[in-house]
């Protein structure tokens, strides 16, 4: 089973609204994910709002998850 920390979208259309998960590798962008690690928000006055859990990402590194790259730049 791979693992990777990535992005998955929320919220209505038009809102970009994100929540940075760990899930398998295969499955889908939106489908269910393993833990919740943080979320992700960019409104429309250029505010960004993000809230991440450190500590669960050093946890799911050391067990062997891969950072996806749109998380990276994040992070």
């Amino acid at each position: 089973m791979s693992l990777v920390i990535r992005l998955t979208r929320t919220g209505k259309r038009g809102e970009r609204k994100y929540r940075i998960v760990v899930k398998e590798k295969r499955s889908k962008r939106d489908g269910g994910f393993i833990d919740l690690l943080g979320f992700y928000e960019k409104r429309v006055g250029g505010e960004i709002i993000k809230k991440v859990d450190m500590e669960k990402i050093e946890h799911w590194k050391k067990n062997g998850a891969q950072i996806s790259p749109a998380v990276e730049q994040l992070l």
